[in-house]
């Protein structure tokens, strides 16, 4: 039987931090780099205050984020060996359901419907590994955590760091 992984979406195969910047850049006429947000919250993210939050309930902001870098090609070998799971926190989000699905269905077609766990809580989930960018999600999980790197969490070392696809590759295509 294979072993199973949970793999989050924002921040994790979407490249929500990006697209972050490029919409305050839209709106606010101000160019942030990945740097400049490193040990940021959401919450404190701009210097406007509620901005990322605005973003994340503004129509389309799902469905448009930007596919995370080497993504693609890693959850396909991943399926290779692993049960593969997208799960995601979803319900917070209203519109957010309707346009992750459909997201998932253009950037990871391969990824069939069974394989989509939309919940509001991932302490339910029951997988052998979990990726994903918050600790709120990885501090409770009973598995191994792999941490994917993001400006929330870059002064954190309690979970395993990966910072990009590639390392999740080498280090889970190893232990398989």
């Amino acid at each position: 039987m294979k072993k199973s992984i949970a793999i989050d979406m924002d921040g994790v195969i979407a490249d929500v931090d990006q697209h972050f910047l490029n919409l305050y850049h839209s709106e606010y006429g101000v160019l942030f780099t990945k740097d400049d947000i490193a040990g940021k919250t959401e919450e404190t993210l701009f210097p406007e205050a509620g901005a990322a939050r605005k973003f994340a309930f503004t129509p389309g902001f799902f469905l448009t984020a930007p596919v995370m870098e080497g993504a693609v090609e890693a959850v396909k070998k991943l399926m290779e060996t692993y049960e593969v799971y997208i799960v995601s926190a979803a319900m917070e989000f209203p519109l957010s359901l309707t346009e992750k699905h459909e997201w998932l269905r253009l950037n990871f077609p391969f990824i069939s419907w069974r394989n989509i766990v939309f919940c509001g809580d991932k302490s339910i989930i029951n997988t052998d590994y979990m990726i994903d960018d918050h600790l709120k999600n990885l501090d409770n999980f009973k598995g191994k955590t792999l941490m994917f790197h993001s400006f929330h969490n870059v002064n954190y070392n309690h979970h395993q760091r990966v910072n990009n696809w590639d390392e999740v590759i080498k280090l889970l295509v190893e232990e398989a």
